[in-house]
């Protein structure tokens, strides 16, 4: 399968810069691949789609504010992303310009407030590196991170909580699981009274999740690892839900990434943690899941081939073109979509 059949067009100007006002504002694309059919409505419908005895799965990791800039010794800038926390104080990190930081080398962050030296080169060109600091490490890193926004978006985001959902605790990601962002605390108690199971699952987003696909085939890419866990009392809830008829509902593709990796043949889950480099892409049998929210992604991307694997990817890509006939909003910022496997939909009827 070749990578280029995950390609499309987008004008610039429908890349979201900034969030909306509103977080359950947005548009919401519903489809329906069954039927292969679409529908144009608003997120703010979402409980439309959804029964009592439903379960939806939030991933509540919280974004690190993970880019830090400092000096070296020698006194040139440096600019630090954290990606993934190794042990006690070792980081994968990505450095620029990261020509000149070799093993050894001592950067210093805020004056002497945070200091790291280079352990290690690895192979993606990335630094390993050891920090050392008096107090607490996630405290200095919200007095001196900045929140690490994916690169094409310019504008600067004035409420940093703006890209963290409203349900975000476990604190560990690269990134936001944009889906999420969508929710409001009053939609989720909506949600609970309607009879609809509210329940989360931790995934820390790498950035590996978001890196171009260099290969030129599907099956020649491989993901990077990213730490999930599933508490004993969601196990219980997704179990119950199957059990009962109701839908399993993933809000957002790393929700659903972990649903996956943790599913039995059968459907079925336990408490489990560990690390997981699934690579959805057509031709999967979902096993975890049966309907998804998603954003609008980044072309040749694995989470285009991903969504492609549920919706089947001649529909998606016609979705995808009719959103921006539509002037849907990308990306991290933008609108939704929502995808069942059954087509017995509401706005059907």
């Amino acid at each position: 399968m070749n990578v280029e059949d995950f390609n499309f067009s987008l004008p610039e100007e429908l890349i979201a810069q900034t969030p909306l006002e509103k977080r359950d504002a947005s548009r919401m694309m519903v489809l329906d691949p069954e039927a292969g059919k679409t529908h144009h409505d608003s997120f703010r419908s979402i409980l439309d789609y959804l029964d009592a005895g439903d379960c939806l799965v939030l991933n509540d990791t919280r974004v690190l504010p993970a880019r830090l800039f400092g000096e070296k010794e020698t006194g040139g800038r440096v600019e630090v992303l954290l990606l993934k926390q190794e042990e006690q104080d070792v980081w994968e990190t990505l450095i620029k310009p990261a020509k000149r930081v070799k093993p050894g080398t001592v950067l210093y962050f805020g004056g002497t407030k945070l200091k790291a030296e280079c352990l290690d080169t690895l192979d993606h060109g990335g630094r390993l590196l050891r920090f050392s600091y008096d107090g607490v490490f996630l405290e200095i890193l919200e007095e001196l991170g900045e929140m690490p926004l994916p690169p094409y978006i310019k504008e600067k985001l004035e409420d940093q909580e703006r890209y963290q959902t409203v349900f975000a605790r476990e604190e560990g990601s690269a990134a936001a699981p944009t889906a999420g962002l969508h929710f409001t605390q009053e939609l989720l108690g909506e949600a609970k009274n309607k009879g609809v199971h509210v329940t989360t699952i931790t995934l820390h987003v790498g950035l590996g999740t978001f890196r171009p696909v260099e290969a030129e085939t599907v099956e020649d890419h491989h993901m990077h690892a990213e730490f999930y866990q599933i508490s004993e009392g969601t196990a219980l809830l997704l179990n119950e839900t199957r059990e009962n008829g109701g839908k399993i509902v993933a809000a957002g593709t790393t929700s659903a990434r972990t649903l996956e990796t943790a599913a039995d043949e059968n459907g079925r889950f336990e408490k489990v943690s560990g690390w997981t480099d699934i690579f959805i892409y057509p031709g999967y049998t979902f096993r975890g899941m049966d309907a998804l929210l998603t954003n609008f992604h980044l072309p040749k991307s694995t989470l285009v081939m991903m969504v492609s694997a549920l919706a089947g990817r001649e529909f998606l890509m016609d979705a995808y073109q009719e959103a921006v006939r539509q002037r849907y909003r990308f990306f991290s910022f933008g609108d939704a979509m929502f995808i069942m496997k059954g087509s017995q939909h509401r706005w059907q009827q």
